[in-house]
């Protein structure tokens, strides 16, 4: 029942907020109580399911729950969760909780935005515990959808240097990108369930999947479906486009959940589904998608180079790192299965250690802005001298970024490249300058941002609040902890790469 208390809360919160009518301070109050129970919920899973986990069969579950929905079409409610998704349980609690937390800056229609983030977060938990494809379906679109009034309503326009982008514009933009990829994942998890039917298998559970052998070619379509829809999820180029305009627009406890999390149901879904049912696909054709993980790396880097918009320049560097989570995923084809088992592990890896420094990122960037009302960070100035703890955190966040070693970056980008440089030199190599590039955007807006020559409209600013910095500390804390000491996060989805790679 664990994972259904974990899976309902923010559902069962955003219901109260919406029938039971108060003040803001009520709306508020239900929220922040959902986001604390969530945390918990979410560190007791991991915890309890890292002790479990070393007795834990090879392809089986933990807090399994099963219970027919709709049998004649082989629909179930079937909750579970093992070392793929034991981290993205984390990474969803650290999440939200730090995204409603810093939602104290939203004053208007506060109702209404808490219910919808509530509803999102809800999606974005199930895609990572539903063992269920009919359901992943359901919760993959009730992550999705409330993001376009969140950026529609509560969003801003970007102007100013660059191209000028509405909120209304990103948030029908972020919506059709975000539809066409959940109609190519329909498309191929309905393939897997009307093939799986023709051969017997009347099932939407992914254990009885399991045991269904697609054909070679089958694999390679599907497979194309999928990873085509996940990736549009994740950013992947060169349909990525709706990422920076989203995250331009996007108020920032929104901005936080798109980096965090959503971006993570992409690549945790090609991992589940695409390459757990699909191998053959996978392998086939991975060489030609890592081509596109590759300039994700590289042209995402390359694009926030040259930005000056803080949130912008974020938002580019997310779709860069994705490009390394798919780099990590096309090490599926290395000659060898150590190789394999680094990259895989490394994507893994990336996916957490992204979610967790982005939100950091954003989180510091967009209540900045929200204080100077400046989104280019050459009009910040030299800050630091005013709010010391927005200048150490935006560090942290940036310091992790580029992986040095101490923050999780390090680990996961050292874990990829370690599974790359076994599978294709040529791209190792290319990739390295994806790191230099991050090293210099990021630097760069410390050094204009921070400690440039002081404005002199923001003498009176105010520094970080005990809210901000609570939530900021949460972030960075966790991406410290796992990246001095990254072993516990590793034994995690360890047993479950080995098992993908054949091990």
């Amino acid at each position: 029942m664990i994972l259904s208390v974990f899976l309902w809360l923010p559902l069962v919160a955003a219901l109260l907020i919406i029938l039971v009518p108060g003040s803001a301070r009520y709306y508020r109050s239900v929220a922040v109580a959902a986001a604390i129970g969530m945390l918990v919920l979410a560190g007791y899973i991991t915890t309890e399911g890292a002790q479990q986990l070393g007795g834990l069969a090879k392809g089986s579950f933990l807090f399994l729950e099963d219970r027919p929905w709709v049998p004649d079409l082989g629909i179930s409610y079937k909750l579970g969760v093992d070392g793929l998704s034991l981290p993205m349980v984390l990474l969803s609690g650290l999440i939200a909780f730090a995204s409603l937390m810093l939602s104290q800056n939203i004053k208007t229609r506060q109702r209404e935005f808490y219910a919808l983030a509530l509803v999102a977060i809800c999606g974005v938990i199930g895609t990572f515990v539903t063992l269920d494809l009919f359901f992943f379906i359901l919760f993959y679109e009730m992550a999705s959808i409330p993001m376009f009034f969140l950026v529609g309503i509560w969003g801003s326009d970007k102007s100013g240097s660059g191209r000028t982008i509405t909120r209304n514009g990103a948030a029908t933009k972020l919506l059709i990108y975000l539809q066409l990829g959940g109609g190519f994942v329909l498309l191929g998890l309905m393939g897997l369930y009307f093939l799986a039917a023709m051969g017997g298998v009347n099932s939407f559970d992914l254990v009885d999947l399991r045991q269904v052998n697609y054909s070679p070619g089958w694999q390679r379509v599907l497979f194309a479906f999928l990873f085509i829809g996940f990736g549009i999820e994740s950013g992947l180029f060169p349909l990525h486009t709706w990422l920076p305009d989203g995250h331009s627009c996007a108020p920032t406890p929104l901005s936080m959940l798109l980096a965090g999390v959503l971006l993570k149901m992409g690549g945790y879904g090609i991992l589940r589904f695409a390459f757990e049912l699909l191998p053959q696909g996978a392998r086939d054709l991975m060489p030609a998608f890592a081509i596109l993980g590759l300039i994700n790396l590289i042209y995402g880097g390359l694009c926030a180079l040259r930005q000056t918009d803080i949130k912008v320049m974020i938002a580019y560097s997310s779709v860069s790192h994705m490009g390394m989570v798919f780099l990590g995923l096309a090490c599926i084809n290395s000659p060898t299965k150590e190789g394999a088992l680094y990259g895989l592990s490394g994507a893994v890896f990336q996916m957490f250690s992204h979610g967790v420094i982005t939100a950091l990122l954003f989180g510091v960037a967009g209540t900045v802005y929200e204080v100077t009302h400046a989104r280019d960070f050459r009009k910040w100035g030299g800050i630091a001298a005013k709010a010391p703890r927005f200048a150490v955190f935006f560090i942290v966040g940036a310091l992790a970024s580029l992986g040095l070693p101490g923050f999780t970056g390090f680990p996961s980008e050292l874990s990829v490249f370690l599974g790359l440089f076994q599978t294709n030199k040529t791209l190792c190599i290319i990739a390295i300058f994806g790191l230099i590039l991050t090293t210099t955007y990021l630097l760069r807006a410390v050094q204009y941002g921070f400690y440039g020559p002081l404005n002199p409209a923001l003498l009176n600013m105010r520094d970080a609040d005990k809210t901000e910095t609570m939530v900021f500390a949460t972030l960075a804390l966790a991406t410290l902890t796992f990246g001095c000491y990254p072993e516990p996060l590793v034994t995690l989805f360890q047993t479950s790469i080995e098992t993908l790679v054949g091990i």
